[in-house]
């Protein structure tokens, strides 16, 4: 069995691919990061001397090298869409160049790997995509206001899929991560400080991997995640975007 890692030299997907080793899984590790893959590399053939791991250098922002990967990376049994990144501020402080560089990670990227891996996977029948989405998905998100819209699309493109494959009968299954704040590397780079407290990301990618193996479509870790995905079923939009504001204004 092989899992694709996206976004796997730190962070829930450098934990992801621990977990999958602990379970026997071969992995490809794909980022721009050479040298923490390298670096994961070793540990996981150390503490599994049984399993494959390879190492993808790759921007996948660029959308030819998501097709060089897919031309690299063949007979995948999991596909985990974890690369990704955030920004913080006023819609029109941010630069543009920024922000389109976080759509092509967290939507582009996402799109066309889920495309190219879900059609190997639907010839064979089986397989199952993870794409790393937030409880960010469920909300406007002012002052993140691009972030959460790509968190939007990730979901909602999940879901749609899912009830493609259900009415075709597939044995091929995909699930949505959406967590809360998570102690990673995230906010550093969106530059923003969490009012809430991180949870592990090994707590995240343990639980994650778990859910997917039962088939979880909406995989919520966390207590306070699953309540926010309560209310956002039943809070008006008015006021969710409020409330969304303050939690933002909170990060300053």
């Amino acid at each position: 069995m092989l899992a694709l890692i996206t976004g796997a030299s730190s962070g829930i997907g450098k934990e992801m691919a621990r977990v999958l080793a602990d379970e026997d899984y071969d992995v490809a590790l794909v980022a721009r990061n050479v040298q923490a893959l390298n670096a994961l590399k070793q540990e996981l053939e150390i503490a599994h001397p049984s399993i494959k791991v390879s190492v993808h250098q790759y921007d996948i922002s660029v959308p030819e090298n998501c097709h060089k990967l897919h031309s690299e990376v063949r007979n995948v049994d999991v596909l985990i869409n974890n690369a990704g990144f955030g920004t913080f501020g006023n819609f029109t402080d941010i630069e543009l160049e920024k922000e389109i560089s976080m759509i092509d990670t967290n939507i582009t990227a996402v799109h066309m790997l889920t495309k190219l891996y879900l059609k190997d996977m639907q010839e064979k029948n089986a397989g199952h995509i993870m794409n790393v989405a937030s409880i960010a998905g469920f909300l406007p998100g002012p002052l993140m206001a691009t972030y959460y819209a790509t968190k939007n699309y990730v979901l909602s493109l999940s879901r749609a899929i899912n009830h493609e494959l259900k009415k075709a009968k597939s044995n091929v299954k995909i699930s949505v991560l959406c967590p809360g704040p998570v102690n990673t590397n995230f906010n550093k780079v969106a530059g923003v400080s969490f009012g809430l407290k991180g949870l592990a990301s090994k707590y995240v990618a343990l639980y994650a991997i778990e859910q997917m193996h039962k088939g979880k479509l909406i995989i919520l870790p966390g207590a306070t995640v699953k309540l926010g995905r309560a209310l956002c079923e039943i809070v008006p939009d008015c006021i969710k975007e409020k409330v969304s504001y303050h939690m933002q204004k909170q990060k300053m």
